[in-house]
């Protein structure tokens, strides 16, 4: 049976194609559109996953998506009658409706075949699917599931319990209450505007102190229910936000309303310069987000008593928060997967109709997130041929033993170099893990700087993660757990920090990648070949792009290696150099 996942017109839009329970292939379609966050229909991502196993559209069964226009259908009823929002709120989400329940049109138009299509097409309620997405490919039996993000299906938050293939949802937080759309509102309000931009201050709240938390327990209270928005603070319940889904980078008005700025001041700016005040804001919104989304975690566990957690949605890539869990609740397992966000709905609807829907039993677990295109060593090198005369004859060395590559590549690392490194099929979700990835020496300080300045030019209070070899995790780490896809971060021991100053956030903190023999055999003999150099075990990893989404193919590869200054490309066995 082969089912085909959709995460459509939404931000960070996907698609996903399991056979028979095993995942075949999953990807983002900003990687093809190389616009960050794309959102609309992913026609080229269902491009890759059917032609993954040379499929056409007539060969699917079931394709399923991560939006149900029925779900919580009384509440949105109530909402309207009592909270009389604005025609253009209404146009808009009744336009959002439309395009879910176009996507069986759009795909016959997209994929036609001789062939008749007699798929089933199968809505999965957000959150469902943002919980499945977690819970169906953990290692878990049994679970207590948590997920949190902006809105989907007129819902903010859903506690549940995942036992064997079924999930019982417990409690919902619904529109307009978010914590999500509170992160996003702060965000917008201290100068970040676009999409997914939240992550930038999670990174600024470690430069600050709380000192605004008084007034954020104010705009986010306390609740039965788990937590309430202060509205008076808001206005996405009341007005358009403009946002578009339709192919574009998404985009949408300011959440916040003019109360916010009465309470803290005129809005920054992006081109202004971040001042203490900013900072401390930033610093004020993470320990109120930590706060309630803790409280959520805690009462979930009084009502579960298991001590695993899954989590989901938008907010599960808050990997500050996460890297507490195990000081701030009684859980003492946590899986979260790589694309925690919406475009991780494509596999949770795929998995929850296949597991739950259709009563099929668990039978795999994703260990790793390398699920996008990879290319043959033959494609690589016709994408080499037009730079062949700009590099000459010393330019270019190929080395087809891995043994080989890998300590040739980590000697060019411990010298200094800066290092793009192009294996395997590319990740899936927003963090390079170690095959589409720009990887340097974490023992020089200045590489942090060094990068911004030829290459990522991103904002100088963001960190740069440690890839680090799992075995080695508790001897640099506070906390010894693996997190295969970097969600989680965790305090670097202090007698390790001046070792590792370029990975090592100003608060003693880096967001750590373990990686392990099993799952990325090549990556895990590069950072090896490492330690043998120079006695660490840990690299410096940051994704190959420059502001840009991540690089799917070499030739983007090749593109950004000119375009930049990195001094050496490693493109499958292929290593290029420049002086």
């Amino acid at each position: 049976m082969l089912i085909l996942g959709l995460n459509a017109f939404h931000g960070d839009s996907s698609a996903c194609l399991i056979r028979d329970g095993e995942l075949l292939a999953a990807v983002e379609e900003e990687r093809f559109r190389r616009i960050k966050h794309w959102a609309g229909f992913p026609v080229e991502s269902i491009r890759y996953c059917l032609n993954t196993v040379n499929a056409e559209l007539s060969d699917v069964d079931v394709v399923t998506g991560n939006k149900q226009t029925r779900a919580n259908f009384a509440r949105k009823v109530l909402f309207i009658l009592t909270h009389q929002p604005g025609l253009k709120l209404l146009r808009e989400r009744w336009a959002a409706l439309k395009n879910i329940t176009s996507i069986p049109e759009l795909l016959n138009k997209h994929f036609t075949s001789t062939k008749s299509t007699n798929y089933k097409f199968i809505p999965v309620e957000h959150h469902l699917a943002h919980l499945a997405s977690s819970f169906l490919v953990s290692p878990y039996k049994e679970a207590a599931l948590l997920s949190v993000d902006g809105f989907g299906d007129f819902v903010s938050t859903m506690f549940a319990l995942g036992r064997d293939r079924e999930i019982s949802p417990l409690k919902k937080v619904y529109y307009p209450h978010s914590l999500g759309l509170f992160y996003t509102a702060i965000t917008q309000y201290l100068g970040f505007k676009k999409y997914g931009d939240e992550y930038k201050v999670m990174g600024l709240a470690a430069l600050g102190k709380p000192t605004y938390l008084p007034q954020m327990r104010n705009i986010v209270q306390d609740h039965a229910n788990g937590f309430r928005l202060n509205l008076d603070y808001f206005v996405h319940h009341k007005q358009s936000l403009s946002i578009d889904w339709g192919g574009v980078e998404p985009a949408f008005a300011d959440i916040y309303s003019a109360k916010l700025e009465k309470e803290f001041g005129p809005a920054r700016l992006y081109e202004e310069p971040l001042t203490e005040k900013h900072a401390d804001l930033a610093a004020s919104l993470q320990a109120r987000y930590e706060e309630v989304f803790f409280r959520l975690a805690n009462e979930l566990y009084t009502l579960t008593r298991t001590p695993n957690i899954c989590l989901a949605g938008g907010c599960a890539l808050n990997s500050v928060a996460n890297g507490k869990i195990f000081h701030q609740t009684p859980f003492r397992e946590i899986y979260i997967q790589p694309a925690a966000h919406d475009s991780g709905g494509a596999i949770g609807a795929a998995y929850y109709t296949y597991n739950n829907l259709m009563g099929n039993k668990r039978n795999y677990i994703m260990r790793n997130s390398y699920w996008g295109p990879e290319f043959t060593p033959e494609a690589i090198e016709t994408a080499l041929a037009p730079f062949r005369e700009q590099l000459g004859p010393d330019g270019i060395h190929r080395l087809d033993d891995q043994e080989d590559l890998a300590r040739a590549t980590a000697r060019l690392i411990a010298d200094g170099k800066i290092v793009g490194w192009f294996q395997g099929r590319m990740e899936w979700g927003p963090r390079a893990l170690g095959n589409r990835s720009i990887v340097v020496d974490p023992r020089r300080p200045e590489m942090k700087d060094i990068l911004n300045e030829r290459i990522k030019r991103r904002e100088w209070f963001r960190p740069f993660a440690p890839s680090i070899l799992e075995e080695a995790t508790g001897e640099f780490f506070e906390i010894n757990y693996p997190d295969p896809f970097m969600l989680k971060v965790y305090p670097i021991r202090p007698e390790k920090r001046e070792i590792i100053p370029a990975v090592t956030h100003i608060d003693g903190t880096g967001r750590l990648q373990t990686v392990s023999k099993e799952e990325n055999p090549l990556y895990y003999r590069l950072i090896k070949e490492f330690a043998k150099i120079t006695g660490v075990p840990v690299v410096l990893n940051t994704s190959f792009n420059e502001n840009e989404p991540i690089v799917c193919t070499p030739e983007e590869a090749l593109n950004c290696f000119f375009r930049t200054k990195m001094d050496v490309l490693v493109l499958g066995p292929y290593i290029l150099k420049r002086d």
